[in-house]
């Protein structure tokens, strides 16, 4: 709905609704892919390392909080980082930072990690445990999975609403 005077364009409220309606939606979804694509990013990471069978010993070199969270009526969220390095069979001396880490672990501890050949800085000091990495990951995915089809939903939703002649919208 564009209208035209003196040769300028001029958008209606409804169109700038509509905008909103199918922009916000739209931005969500993106969010939501990245998140996506990063849990899956990670979680082969993971299970690349462990089935590797390339193991060292690192130390810890540093472990720190992270707090986010807080404000308003939310909850604040805690997250245990450690600073590790440790030497490759090739000589390659490597550091690499991970989260949620163990309590236990303080800085100058030895732990054993699991890298691939390939990207070392990649490693992780987790213990296996491909079954409840899959599952988290399942988790994650199934979550975000809800959150598009709810978007996706949304949009029609506008859509159908929006195209009715006697819709919601329609006397805009």
């Amino acid at each position: 709905m564009t209208m035209t005077a003196c040769g300028e364009l001029y958008r209606t409220p409804g169109d700038l609704m509509s905008l909103f309606f199918y922009a916000m939606p739209g931005l969500i979804m993106a969010v939501v892919i990245f998140a996506a694509v990063r849990v899956i990013r990670r979680s082969w990471e993971l299970r690349s390392a462990w089935s590797s069978g390339l193991t060292a010993e690192a130390r810890c070199l540093r472990s720190y909080t992270t707090t986010s969270g807080g404000g308003g009526d939310t909850s604040v969220t805690t997250t245990l980082h450690h600073v590790y390095e440790f030497m490759t069979r090739e000589g390659r001396t490597v550091r690499f930072e991970e989260g949620n880490g163990p309590s236990t672990v303080v800085e100058g501890d030895i732990v054993t990690v699991h890298y691939t050949a390939t990207r070392p800085e990649k490693a992780t000091a987790h213990a296996p445990s491909p079954v409840k990495a899959a599952a988290s990951t399942i988790a994650f995915l199934v979550f975000f999975g809800v959150i598009i089809v709810f978007c996706v939903g949304f949009m029609v939703a506008y859509h159908d609403m929006s195209q009715a002649d006697d819709g919601f919208f329609g006397g805009m």
